[in-house]
């Protein structure tokens, strides 16, 4: 891996105001060996026609809506490259980023992934706001915690996520969900897997702004239980030894479900068939997890709790 090949996968649904920008920012990197892939979940806005303007500079793939996962799925089928960088339409990347990233990969042929800061562009008010200081660049190996079911706080949006092709082989092609909130999979997924490097530097942008899929969504609390609920299903199956972890995630987003208003209709089949294939104390106990995470009088411990992990990453 003297010269890798990059691959920046690009998922996109109806972001035509932001996409060209994600696009110049990925073909702009000053690391050389790289390619551009970009997968639209079936956008009903003007998107094709931005992305159109790129023919012969990246790959694209116009498929039918099926949420955030099958374009992660369909990206990686497409790619070729050695390490695979991860870019939401309505973000960005520094022009070092792939340079900075190949980079740590190259420290350590056992790194599977990388992980990085990114600051935050407040599209309305122009705005940019740096990332959190008190963390480390160094090397992290979460799997003896992760396997005791202890997860650690900082948790990195799509666009800072990198991994190599050996690793992303053991998680893709993943279950497919409609909507967003796929990466959290993914990131636990490589934590339960490889070790990896967090790269304290900012090499992507996040744009916050109205129409964000889940940043600023008015049902954002639902949407995260969704994925927790999601999330902990695909890892009790495909990584059973992670089962007590599961389980953590699982009560947590039932927990946030009853906060807010009950079980999406949707997903009842999904939480049913969970608390169902549990042996009856693991069930018993996720219930009870499930009304520590429903409480709102114990909001503040689980905000002290959180902060507290935050702290030992």
């Amino acid at each position: 891996m003297t010269t890798p090949l990059v691959s920046i996968l690009i998922n996109n649904y109806n972001y035509a105001r932001f996409v060209d920008q994600a696009i110049a920012s990925a073909l702009n990197q000053t690391y050389p060996h790289t390619e551009v892939i970009l997968v639209d979940d079936g956008s009903t806005d003007n998107s094709r026609q931005v992305i159109q303007q790129y023919n012969g500079r990246i790959v694209t793939h116009f498929k039918s809506n099926a949420g955030q996962g099958s374009t992660f799925n369909a990206g990686f089928a497409l790619s070729r490259g050695d390490i695979i960088c991860f870019l939401d339409a309505d973000d960005t990347f520094v022009p070092e980023k792939a340079a900075e990233v190949v980079k740590t990969f190259q420290t350590s042929p056992d790194f599977g992934w990388c992980y990085h800061q990114m600051s935050l562009h407040h599209v309305a008010t122009g705005l940019c706001t740096p990332p959190p200081p008190g963390f480390t660049s160094r090397p992290v190996d979460f799997r003896k915690n992760i396997r005791a079911s202890r997860l650690p706080a900082f948790a990195p949006a799509t666009s800072a996520l990198c991994f190599s092709r050996k690793l992303l082989q053991q998680i893709l092609p993943m279950p497919e969900l409609e909507g967003t909130c796929a990466d959290r999979y993914l990131k636990l997924a490589a934590l339960i897997l490889s070790p990896g490097y967090f790269l304290d530097r900012s090499l992507a942008i996040q744009k916050i702004h109205a129409n964000n899929a889940y940043t600023l969504r008015s049902d954002k609390e639902r949407t995260g239980a969704k994925s927790l609920v999601f999330t902990a299903t695909c890892l009790r199956t495909r990584f059973p030894e992670c089962t007590a972890l599961a389980d953590k995630l699982f009560a947590q987003g039932v927990g946030i479900y009853w906060r807010t208003g009950g079980i999406d209709p949707q997903y009842a089949d999904i939480v049913h068939n969970y608390l169902a294939n549990a042996p009856l104390f693991s069930r018993c106990r996720t219930m009870l997890r499930a009304a520590y995470h429903a409480s709102t009088l114990l909001a503040p411990i689980r905000s002290y709790r959180t902060s507290r992990r935050r702290r030992c990453f």
